[in-house]
């Protein structure tokens, strides 16, 4: 081990997965103790398997955040699951969220069926444990213990705290001796650019109508650093983003009347974007109609799926 590393310190990647909306985002950022998946109530707001990376003196867990697994109806479905299977297959452990407020349906019995394939470790994680009463808690540990056959069931509330650390020693109990994987202090190995567009893609999903999740894509074109400053003395960056939909009319829906929505928009990815770069931002978008990308391979690969 490097100087300064426990002989037992333990490292390793796990993989984060559920059906959409099971609060894997949610969970993914409580364990890192910072944002770094994108957390929304609509599902299959995840397009990218962003890492977040737990750090402590005998511990690191790479957390690979994906999209949910579900069954394909789009060729964007099919590329997504191909993601979440391929992660499977090179990580040391498994953490499967299952929703306490919700009962086992067949969404969880078909990942789970899925997940019976490997040969990985599976934690079974009970989230939101604190939107429902203790009794149809226990209910629900039961049902998930019966689903399959699993190294640990754990509940816990992401958004309160509740058995998170817990639930951080038993995925490291099943991560190899190892030195850390990644330099201290890096809660991230995503691209900035990927990055910068979940925030976008975040902030546009905020009170939109159901139908548009599935049809909005976020692409960075550039970010560029201006000469001068801020008034602040920190970099002044040029972020120009497009935003992309199916149909002329969820564009509309996207900037609003009178360009409204779309101003809110930048005003609330704006934030989080200048705390993740450390500048002042200047952020620029763009609403574009890309029709059927969802169905089209050479959109679908422009786009960078």
């Amino acid at each position: 081990m490097p100087d300064g590393v426990p002989p037992d310190h333990r490292a390793g990647f796990v993989c984060v997965v559920g059906r959409p909306n099971a609060g894997k985002s949610t969970l993914t950022n409580a364990l890192v103790g910072h944002k770094v998946a994108i957390t929304s109530g609509r599902p299959q707001t995840t397009r990218h398997a962003i890492r977040g990376i737990v750090h402590r003196e005998d511990l690191q867990l790479i957390l690979v955040d994906t999209p949910g697994l579900h069954r394909p109806r789009t060729l964007l479905g099919e590329r997504l699951n191909e993601l979440v299977t391929g992660t499977l297959a090179e990580v040391d452990a498994i953490a499967f969220c299952l929703p306490a407020d919700q009962k086992v349906g067949p969404g969880d019995r078909f990942i789970a069926a899925k997940l019976a394939e490997t040969r990985t470790p599976i934690v079974a994680v009970v989230t939101k444990a604190d939107l429902v009463s203790k009794g149809r808690l226990a209910e629900h540990l039961l049902a998930v213990s019966e689903l399959g056959q699993w190294a640990d069931v754990i509940p816990v509330a992401a958004m309160t705290g509740y058995q998170v650390t817990e639930l951080i020693d038993v995925l490291g109990a099943h991560m190899p001796v190892s030195p850390p994987l990644y330099p201290g202090g890096e809660l991230t190995d995503e691209p900035e650019q990927v990055m910068v567009a979940e925030l976008v893609r975040e902030a546009a999903l905020e009170g939109v109508r159901d139908e548009l999740p599935h049809s909005l894509a976020v692409v960075v074109e550039e970010i560029v650093e201006r000469e001068h400053r801020s008034k602040d003395g920190r970099p002044f960056l040029d972020v120009r983003v497009n935003l992309f939909v199916e149909r002329e009319s969820q564009k509309g829906i996207v900037i609003g009347t009178k360009g409204a929505r779309l101003r809110d928009v930048g005003t609330r990815a704006r934030s989080g974007i200048e705390a993740l770069l450390g500048a002042a931002v200047y952020l620029d978008l763009h609403v574009k109609v890309a029709k059927d990308w969802q169905r089209d391979p050479k959109k679908l690969q422009r786009l960078g799926f």
